[in-house]
């Protein structure tokens, strides 16, 4: 954009404020994708399922949890997320060890939904008694 004095204006974009679940649940799910690499490295490297299934599987599965992790503000991707964690779990069937893994990832995964729906309830509440607060504002211009 051109100003009538010459300058240029630059547009700043204002990011779209995320509740805490949201935040926590993508957060969960971006570990179990990162967790997923190391999955599929160790099926490769034991020769569980041929080359193509293990890696075309694994990729399956990252790309599936990054899904779920950008729309974690919704039902589906929270929906998304809950069958995803039964996934990581089953994988203990080529994998035993990741009954154990999936099952302490699944527990990451419960406590970030509990407590960012708790946290999301606290600032409704004090939203609600406390009308004045800026919500449309940025916290400071440096966020």
């Amino acid at each position: 954009m051109t100003e009538t004095d010459g300058t240029h204006r630059r547009r700043t974009r204002v990011r779209r404020l995320r509740s805490a679940s949201e935040s926590l649940l993508s957060i969960a799910l971006l570990l179990e994708a990162v967790l997923v690499f190391f999955v599929v490295m160790v099926a490769y490297g034991l020769k569980v399922l041929p080359p193509g299934a293990v890696f075309g599987g694994g990729a399956l599965l990252v790309v599936l949890l990054i899904v779920a992790g950008r729309l974690a503000g919704r039902a589906a991707g929270v929906w998304l997320g809950w069958v995803l964690q039964a996934a990581l779990i089953a994988i203990g069937f080529l994998l035993p060890l990741m009954y154990f893994i999936g099952a302490i990832f699944a527990v990451i995964w419960i406590y970030c939904f509990i407590t960012g729906r708790r946290l999301d309830r606290q600032k409704a509440t004090y939203l609600r008694d406390n009308p004045t607060f800026p919500t449309d504002q940025p916290a400071s211009p440096n966020n």
